[in-house]
């Protein structure tokens, strides 16, 4: 509409005394206008106005209104095959408009003596029209204002169609980065989270800004912050691969680095698929963190990515010191993990450099600004949730058009409580099955779980005899309750487990089977030594 106002304040007054735009509804949110023949409904609004005397006639029809319905005639139908009309005398304008006295109030200045009108036309749409007016100050209009003014009206729409394409593909990018990311809230036993997010405006293209917020086994969350280089439907396509990328990796339970390598060569192989041109332009920052609400550890990896804010219950903030690895796409160089130990209700600060490149070239100065305004929202009263947290300080950061993406990941972090969990240490000897299944049956009565003792003491049979048999000390057996019961044995062996489908035949090989019978899942994850087998049964309310 900007250029729409710019055109007529440029024909006004030195090409008439009053002059209006129209443009057709769906230019203005970025599709395509009907193609239409005769009168009726235009579904045109009028998006500029310019008068000699800088005050638009009350009567008629004002900006954001819409043209009353027009009556089929000739001229209606010349101009909506790209013909200029142009009318010499008030009576052939009364005339046009078969003398109807409500169209003549809304459309026809009470001065106007003469009037010459051009279609927006481009592509062999109609996409709105261009309307001057002159009074009896002026000459009235001949053939050769029309064609000029027709010249003027061809390339403003040409100007407009490329705004509008670029308003579709911005909205079409917009709707498929919102609906690639997930849910904005979420609250676990590990914590809860909202996620924050302001697509780039005022000319900038979307960017592929990502958060993800994703349960582990074993009540544990896994925070993921990311940030696609370049900008458009491309950048947004490959922010969707990337973030299927993780949340498949993420059920593998690797850990941070791990995980990271392996997305980086997914990038990598991005990169050899895309056009030559485009090469440069692939590549991502990625911020991997994951948080057991048992031990209250949280590991984090950075593939170039800002290192995360956090805020302390005691009101003291911290730049957690990850070290920063290659962005994605790099190859060659290894990622390094950070492990810090998290307080209950401290508040951790994932964020995209959106944010903190918006006011200042300097990185540094971005992120002291990011936390001291969380700072006063969190320790604040003011804001009763994360989300509006979150918004608060993204629309802080937005007074002007963004330039790029603002992604913004809050997390509230939990901790288990000491009754909720149980662990056990044992030899590598068959002998311990038995105990520990006395073991079990004693925590599970402590927890008024009685009705899954037999299914719980099967799967700790199963998962301690292959510790034994496959494995190797240490072995450790845990019991987690919450929304579920979880049972882990880690022992300090690499084997990977397999479910196999034992013949009739066969003394052994249904462990694994009898666990996946009683089990709601289960799974495998392996540390720095060593490995770890779960199993999850879900508890009814009365349980939990």
């Amino acid at each position: 509409m900007s250029i729409a106002q710019d055109l007529v304040d440029t024909l006004v007054p030195a090409f008439g005394d009053l002059a209006n735009v129209e443009l057709a509804e769906a230019v203005l949110i970025g599709d395509e206008p009907p193609r239409t023949v005769g009168g009726g409904e235009m579904h045109w609004r009028r998006v500029a106005v310019a008068s000699e005397s800088g005050q638009w006639p009350t009567n008629l029809l004002q900006p954001g209104q819409a043209i009353p319905r027009l009556p089929d005639s000739s001229t209606v139908r010349n101009f909506q095959r790209g013909d200029a009309v142009m009318m010499a005398d008030r009576i052939g304008v009364t005339t046009a408009l078969k003398e109807n006295p409500d169209l003549i109030k809304a459309l026809l200045p009470d001065a106007a003596k003469s009037m010459v009108a051009a279609p927006l036309f481009a592509r062999d749409l109609v996409l709105g029209n261009l309307v001057v007016w002159r009074t009896e100050r002026y000459a009235p209009f001949d053939q050769e204002d029309a064609d000029l003014l027709a010249e003027i009206a061809a390339w403003v729409a040409l100007t407009v169609d490329n705004a509008r394409r670029y308003t579709r593909e911005h909205r079409t990018a917009t709707a498929l980065q919102r609906r690639l990311l997930p849910k904005a809230t979420t609250n676990t036993r590990a914590a809860e989270t909202a996620g924050s997010y302001a697509p780039a405006s005022g000319g900038a293209e979307i960017g592929g800004d990502w958060f993800d917020v994703l349960p582990l086994p074993s009540l544990r969350v896994a925070m993921v912050m990311g940030d696609v280089l370049g900008h458009g439907l491309h950048a947004t396509a490959t922010m969707g691969r990337l973030r299927a990328a993780v949340q498949t990796l993420a059920d593998l339970e690797l850990e941070p680095d791990e995980l990271l390598t392996r997305v980086d060569n997914l990038v990598q192989r991005i990169v050899t698929e895309a056009p030559p041109g485009l090469r440069d332009t692939v590549g991502a920052s990625c911020l991997y963190a994951a948080y057991d609400p048992v031990t209250g550890r949280c590991s984090l990896a950075s593939a170039g990515h800002p290192p995360p804010l956090l805020f302390r219950p005691d009101g003291t903030t911290e730049l957690i010191d990850v070290e920063p690895g290659p962005p994605l796409g790099v190859g060659g160089m290894p990622f390094e993990v950070t492990t810090v130990e998290l307080e209950p209700e401290s508040v951790l600060a994932l964020y995209t450099d959106g944010i903190t490149m918006q006011e200042h070239h300097d990185p540094g100065l971005g992120t002291q600004q990011l936390a001291d305004k969380l700072t006063a929202h969190v320790s604040g009263r003011q804001y009763s949730s994360l989300q509006d947290i979150g918004d608060s300080v993204l629309r802080s950061f937005a007074r002007v058009p963004p330039r790029d993406d603002m992604t913004l990941l809050l997390a509230r972090i939990h901790r288990m409580p000491e009754d909720s969990s149980a662990a056990w240490n044992f030899e590598a000897d068959p002998a311990i099955i038995s105990e520990a299944r006395k073991m079990v049956a004693r925590q599970l009565a402590r927890w008024n779980l009685d009705d899954l003792d037999f299914t719980t003491e099967m799967i700790v049979s199963e998962l301690l005899t292959n510790a034994v048999r496959y494995g190797g000390p240490p072995i450790t057996l845990r019991l987690l309750r919450d929304t579920v019961l979880v049972c882990e044995v880690s022992d300090g062996s690499n084997t990977s487990p397999r479910l196999l489908r034992a013949r009739s035949t066969d003394e052994g090989g249904r462990g694994l089977f009898l666990v996946a019978q009683l089990s709601q899942r289960w799974g495998s994850r392996y540390g720095r030594s060593g490995k770890t087998i779960w199993a999850e049964q879900r508890l009814t309310a009365t349980d939990r």
